[in-house]
C-alpha cells in the first residue's frame, strides 16, 4: 500500500495556482504530470466556482504553458520536489451575436417606404415611399441627408447608376426623375414617355460604358425605355410584350432582359433595341428576375476597401476585372421568378431553354 502511494505521488506534481498579482488561488495540490492547459482550465473554472466556463492561459516562469506539464519539466529541467507555481489569467472571449434585432430605425417617410437602395460604395441609402418623396441618408451615421421632392404621385422604384453619381426613380404617375446625390436637386426636369406606373429600372453596367448615361426603365404600358441622361429623352422604346412589364435587368453582356405578364422574357439588344430572343416556359406572369452577376453590376467598381478613383476610365477597367472574376469560365446566368409557383434557372447567351426548373413554393 505505501509502495503504491509512493509511485502515484512521484507520478504527480505539487501545483500553485496564482493570478497575475501573485495571490494563491486555495492551497497548493498535487496534479498529475500528464495534466496540459484543457486539464488545468476545469480546475482553475472549478476552483473559482465559475457557473460559465472561462478559458485560461497559464504561465510558468514567465513562459507561457502550450504542453503537458510532464513535457514542460523534462525540457526544462524543473525539480518536481519543490512547488511549481503556476500564474493563471483569463482569456479574452469573443462572442458572435446573432442579427435578432434591429440596429438602428430611420424615421422621416410619412407614408409607406415601398423601395429601397443602397449606394454602389455602400455608405449611403435611398429610399423611395408613398408620400411622394426620395430621401437619401447617410448610413455611417443613421442620419438624413435630403429630401428629394418633385414626383407627383407614389415612388415605387430607384436605382443608383454604377458610379454613384446619379440616382433615379420611378413613380406611380409613370414619370422618371434624376438626382443628384450630393446636393440632393433633381437633374434637369422629369423623363415622361411611359403611359403607366414604373415597375423596374436598370441602368448599363459601368465597365460597357464609363459615362454611366444610360438605363432602362419597365413600366405596365407594356414597354420598356432606354433612357439617355446626357440628351434628357429616351432614345430607344423596347416593345413586344403584349402585358405589362413587370421587371428588367442590364445584363454584363450587354443584353437587357424584360420580364412580363405575357409569360415571357424577352432579350434585348441595345445599339438599336431589337429583339434578340425570347423565353418561354412560365405557365403564368413573371414577377422577378436575378442575375448570377447582380452584385458586381450594382456596385461597379466599388468593393469592401472603400478605394476612390481618379477616373471613369480606371473605375470601367475596375469594374470589368470584377466582373469578369466574377463571371469566371461560365455564362452570365438569370433566375426567373413566376406567379405560377415556380422559378426558371436560364443560361440566355447559350439556349433559349431553360436549364432547370426550380419548384417547391406552394404560394405566389
Amino acid at each position: 500500500m505505501e509502495m503504491e502511494m509512493e509511485i502515484e505521488t512521484l507520478n504527480n506534481v505539487m501545483c500553485q495556482f496564482t493570478d497575475r498579482e501573485g495571490t494563491p488561488l486555495g492551497a497548493a495540490l498535487y496534479l498529475p504530470q500528464n495534466a496540459g492547459p484543457q486539464q488545468l482550465q476545469q480546475i482553475v473554472n472549478k476552483l473559482l466556482n465559475n457557473e460559465e466556463k472561462l478559458p485560461y492561459a497559464f504561465y510558468i516562469s514567465d513562459q507561457e504553458l502550450l504542453v503537458p506539464l510532464e513535457t514542460y519539466l523534462q525540457k526544462n529541467k524543473v525539480s518536481v520536489e519543490k512547488v511549481l507555481s503556476i500564474v493563471y489569467q483569463p482569456q479574452a472571449i469573443f462572442r458572435i451575436r446573432p442579427v435578432n434585432r434591429c440596429s438602428a430605425t430611420i424615421a422621416g417617410h410619412t407614408e409607406a417606404v415601398l423601395s429601397v437602395a443602397f449606394s454602389p460604395d455602400g455608405r449611403h441609402l435611398a429610399s423611395g415611399s408613398g408620400d411622394t418623396t426620395v430621401r437619401l441618408w447617410d448610413l455611417n451615421t443613421q442620419t438624413p441627408m435630403f429630401t428629394c421632392t418633385g414626383h407627383k404621385n407614389w415612388v415605387l422604384c430607384i436605382a443608383w447608376s454604377p458610379d454613384g453619381k446619379i440616382l433615379v426613380s420611378g413613380s406611380k404617375a409613370g414619370e422618371l426623375q434624376c438626382w443628384d446625390p450630393a446636393t440632393g436637386k433633381p437633374s434637369g426636369n422629369a423623363l415622361l414617355g411611359h403611359k403607366k406606373w414604373i415597375t423596374g429600372i436598370s441602368w448599363e453596367p459601368l465597365h460597357l460604358n464609363a459615362t454611366c448615361r444610360r438605363f432602362v426603365s419597365a413600366s405596365k404600358d407594356g414597354d420598356a425605355r432606354i433612357w439617355d441622361i446626357s440628351l434628357k429623352k429616351c432614345v430607344i422604346c423596347l416593345s413586344g410584350h403584349t402585358l405589362a412589364v413587370t421587371c428588367v435587368k442590364w445584363g454584363g453582356d450587354g443584353i437587357i432582359y424584360t420580364g412580363s405578364q405575357d409569360c415571357t422574357i424577352k432579350m434585348w439588344e441595345t445599339s438599336q433595341g431589337k429583339l434578340i430572343r425570347e423565353l418561354k416556359g412560365h405557365g403564368h406572369w413573371v414577377n422577378s428576375l436575378a442575375l448570377s452577376t447582380e452584385y458586381v453590376l450594382r456596385t461597379g467598381a466599388f468593393d469592401h476597401t472603400g478605394k476612390t478613383y481618379s477616373s471613369s476610365e480606371e473605375m470601367k477597367k475596375v469594374a470589368l476585372e470584377r466582373y469578369d472574376k466574377m463571371k469566371g469560365n461560365s455564362p452570365e446566368r438569370l433566375v426567373s421568378g413566376s406567379d405560377d409557383f415556380t422559378m426558371f434557372l436560364w443560361e440566355p447567351a447559350v439556349s433559349k431553354h431553360p436549364k432547370t426548373r426550380l419548384t417547391g413554393h406552394q404560394q405566389v
